[in-house]
């Protein structure tokens, strides 16, 4: 009967808060058990040295398919040397960048110095 008359002294500001609650386990129960990671959330990160490298080998392949297509006879020789040279120096700014930044990242060591004797000149 205790029971009963607590209940009856419950207000609806109380209600809504437990209502909160049960919305907020279920909504977890739901988060922990049914919602699966996409696959992409846990590839690991690509690097800016790694967006290069793809984009170079990207360039690489269009120059491949420009020539083919050329000698199919798809593009005339103006076309193919203006598409062409577009490409080369994207490409070539593209290699700079990676070498720069490679540079960057590994120091390379400097060869000795060679001592020469003072006499031996």
């Amino acid at each position: 009967m205790a029971f009963l008359l607590a209940v009856s002294q419950v207000t609806s500001a109380d209600w809504a808060v437990v209502g909160a609650c049960v919305a907020l386990a279920v909504a977890t129960g739901l988060f922990i058990f049914y919602i699966r990671p996409d696959a992409s959330d846990l590839a690991p990160h690509r690097s800016r040295l790694d967006q290069l490298l793809e984009r170079r080998d990207t360039i690489y392949d269009n120059l491949r398919d420009l020539r083919f297509e050329y000698r199919a006879g798809k593009y005339s020789e103006s076309d193919y040397e203006t598409m062409k040279t577009s490409m080369e120096m994207e490409a070539a700014a593209l290699l700079a960048e990676i070498d720069q930044l490679t540079d960057s990242v590994t120091k390379r060591p400097r060869a000795p110095k060679s001592v020469v004797p003072r006499g031996a000149q």
